[in-house]
């Protein structure tokens, strides 16, 4: 038997909900809750297979509590938010399954509640697209600052700076000053003073700004 925690502020869709339910022999409603607080403290109480969660709710919404109520039974996110933040945050936060109203009929509540009883995931098609489009831009934006990454490398390698230049630079583009590089690498100010001449000859730099932007491929 899969013993269902309803949570939404709305009595109507409880009470719809309960009748879609209700055509599984194998499920059955232990609970409701009409805001987060309830919710958490019913699931507590009850610990229920599957709960049934919407996210605008008073007191407290589905997405402040989906990590604590995530521990105690298996978050299935009934909501008719599809805002693309907001499923990513669902989801990280524990959601096995997620669904739009007016994107599901009955007979796909009940197969989403086994699914995710069992352990399994369960997206609405609408959710699905935008988490498979988050994904590819995700991916994308990845690729974009690996190459840019790479690019800088390749950059850096030309200047030829040692080991040694390369710390010094790395500290004055961090806006440390002379006496502070020096404590850090444990040099005198003066052995800094000489490094930083063979960097900005190296990088064609004339001061201490043109440097840091050279070496950050800003210039």
């Amino acid at each position: 038997m899969i013993d269902v925690l309803v949570v939404d502020d709305n009595p109507i869709v409880r009470a719809a909900i309960r009748a879609y339910l209700a055509a599984a022999e194998d499920i059955r409603v232990v609970g409701e809750a009409p805001d987060g607080r309830t919710a958490l403290t019913a699931a507590r109480r009850l610990r229920p297979t599957v709960t049934l969660l919407d996210h605008r709710m008073p007191i407290a919404d589905g997405l402040s509590i989906i990590g604590e109520l995530a521990g105690h039974t298996s978050v299935l996110v009934l909501t008719s938010d599809a805002d693309e933040a907001l499923i990513a945050a669902m989801l990280r936060g524990g959601a096995r399954g997620y669904l739009v109203h007016g994107e599901f009929d009955p007979p796909e509540l009940l197969r989403a509640v086994h699914a995710v009883a069992a352990g399994q995931g369960w997206l609405s098609p609408v959710v699905a697209a935008v988490t498979i489009s988050t994904m590819r831009e995700q991916a994308a934006r990845d690729e974009a600052e690996l190459g840019r990454a790479d690019r800088l490398r390749e950059l850096r390698e030309q200047f030829g700076l040692t080991q040694r230049e390369r710390e010094v630079l790395d500290l004055l583009c961090a806006g440390h000053s002379n006496a502070a590089i020096a404590r850090r690498l444990l040099l005198t100010e003066k052995t800094v003073k000489n490094h930083l001449h063979h960097i900005f000859t190296k990088l064609g730099a004339t001061n201490r700004t043109e440097a840091a932007m050279r070496w950050s491929g800003r210039q």
